[in-house]
């Protein structure tokens, strides 16, 4: 997947009818299935884990769903195409790429209201923000670049060349580096975060797109659409050290909060790929909705969320201790 956006290849896939499964039995479960709007792309998890928001691509919208009920309790209109969400570490502000728009609408979370709007580069595709909530950065896809925004004021503050179709960012827990995939080079960039420049790129599978970083910040763990399988990179020396096969066209990924299992979603195989970290290989699959294309895992680290972009749904997994 190098030359198109997460949307274009998403219906490329669905039309090309290779939805494919072989389930994996594994003690995790799909326990409920809340419908949300059309083509559900992304999924974040509120930090007391109270909340969860779904970007909606086709209806310009995000959900917001209520994780003691599973079910949806408020849809708020953001931009054209949104693709990623992402909270701030207090949980007051949520910041989502409108990919069509080239911006990003910050979201007032208890308001449920969008509050500002911040132009970045072309095509933004993924947002994280640091951990101490100051700034969040964003992969500009179509533009090659990653936007830089200070959240005390919602404006660009610099703008980081990085290599060909950006996609999903992410940072570590100390907030020193930001971890870029890079689906058109086939490669992860590293970013200083002091100094928004980069200092490192690290050659992964093919066609990159999730990133995911354990809590420890130790490994990254990136999906490689094109290759079937998840590069596993050593923090900080920026190194491969496993390639584990998964389910066909992996896209989306996340790690538990105590760090023994990384979720990846197989968007062709409407599965969802349980990773051990002690052993880097997978210890089982979950059978999701039609073709999951991100996870998100509450801070209790006793549900995954999974977004089923074909399905208009979002699969709630009960993570087995």
């Amino acid at each position: 997947m190098t030359s198109m956006s997460r949307s274009a290849a998403l219906v490329a896939v669905s039309v090309a009818g290779l939805v494919l499964s072989a389930p994996i039995v594994h003690a995790d479960n799909v326990t409920a299935t809340v419908p949300v709007g059309a083509g559900p792309t992304e999924v974040a998890v509120a930090p007391d884990g109270s909340r969860v928001y779904v970007t909606d691509y086709f209806d310009a919208a995000v959900t917001v769903v209520d994780t003691a009920t599973d079910t949806v309790t408020a849809t708020v209109p953001v931009g054209g195409y949104p693709t990623d969400v992402a909270i701030g570490p207090d949980g007051s502000r949520a910041y989502v790429t409108n990919s069509d728009d080239g911006t990003v609408s910050v979201l007032d979370t208890a308001a449920g209201t969008v509050v500002a709007t911040v132009p970045v580069g072309a095509g933004p595709e993924g947002v994280a923000v640091t951990p101490d909530g100051a700034r969040a950065f964003v992969s500009n896809y179509d533009g090659g670049t990653v936007s830089v925004i200070d959240t005390r004021t919602d404006a660009v503050t610099a703008t980081v060349p990085v290599g060909r179709l950006p996609s999903e960012v992410a940072i570590t827990p100390d907030g020193t580096r930001v971890y870029v995939a890079e689906q058109g080079s086939n490669a992860v960039a590293v970013i200083d975060v002091a100094t928004a420049t980069v200092v490192g790129s690290v050659p992964v599978g093919d066609g990159p797109f999730g990133v995911a970083i354990t809590p420890d910040g130790t490994r990254a763990y990136v999906t490689a659409w094109d290759s079937d399988a998840v590069s596993v990179v050593a923090l900080p020396v920026n190194a491969v050290v496993a390639t584990v096969p998964v389910g066909d066209r992996p896209f989306g990924t996340a790690v538990t909060p105590d760090g023994t299992r990384a979720y990846v979603t197989n968007y062709a195989s409407d599965t969802v790929s349980v990773l051990g970290t002690a052993v880097d290989a997978v210890v089982g699959n979950v059978v999701v909705g039609d073709s999951p294309s991100a996870v998100a895992i509450t801070p209790d680290g006793t549900r995954a969320y999974v977004s089923n972009y074909d399905g208009d749904s979002v699969s709630v997994v009960a993570i087995e201790p």
